[in-house]
């Protein structure tokens, strides 16, 4: 488990400090009322979840936007309204754009997953994601406790019925999901954001996955040194 963290923290801090070069005055700011809950717990997650991709962000319709709200930030300049509308990336200085690229290679690569699957009960919520650790939160006496490790750590809860995550890692750098069912429970909206001191502006992108029955096969199967496969209706 710890392995994962490690090489997950590595490759976060990898990818981002590539591309960017900056010292880090400040971290990312968090809402630690996110934590605090009353009752029940507000919406239920629980299922398998396989991606929509009829629904959800482009990636670089979701970089240009990045990249106008960037412009907007800054401060105001005689810029040419035609030029910053036909190419708006051109109009920011290199370190910033350098950042905010930095950002959306990292959001893209977090949310290629197809599948995932979150394990839910009145105490805990678990996201469990394939080839990488998983993201634990627990609920107790009105307070929600995301996992700790020396790598980073999760601050988790409820903003309504959004079940919201931010994972904090070094060099000021923080992953966001936010996790948003729909009324009938078959479609689950997740709104991941990578945020970095190093960078003016986040980047986010939407995602959307449909409630499935995973496939139970008949055969279990694995790969033997002879790198022939070998299945059984039994335990291998």
């Amino acid at each position: 488990m710890l392995d994962k963290v490690k090489r997950f923290s590595r490759l976060l801090s990898g990818i981002v400090l590539c591309a960017i070069i900056a010292n880090c005055s400040s971290e990312p700011v968090i809402d630690e009322s996110i934590r605090n809950y009353e009752g029940d717990l507000p919406a239920n997650l629980d299922g398998s979840w396989e991606r929509d991709y009829l629904r959800g962000d482009n990636i670089n319709q979701a970089l240009n936007r990045a990249f106008r709200q960037l412009n907007q930030s800054r401060s105001r300049r005689n810029y040419d309204r035609y030029e910053e509308w036909r190419n708006p990336r051109a109009l920011s200085s290199t370190k910033d754009g350098a950042s905010l690229i930095a950002l959306a290679r990292l959001t893209e690569i977090i949310t290629r997953l197809d599948v995932f699957k979150i394990s839910q009960t009145e105490h805990e919520i678990i996201v469990e994601r394939k080839d990488d650790f998983a993201i634990l939160c627990e609920f107790y006496d009105g307070i929600a406790q995301g996992a700790v490790t020396e790598y980073g750590a999760e601050v988790c809860g409820w903003e309504g019925e959004q079940f919201v995550t931010h994972l904090v890692l070094p060099d000021g750098l923080l992953i966001s999901h936010r996790y948003k069912i729909s009324p009938d429970g078959e479609s689950l909206r997740v709104v991941t954001t990578a945020a970095s001191s190093a960078s003016r502006v986040p980047f986010t992108l939407n995602r959307y996955y449909r409630k499935y029955e995973p496939f139970v096969g008949k055969f279990n199967c694995i790969e033997t040194l002879s790198m022939k496969r070998v299945c059984s209706t039994g335990e291998l």
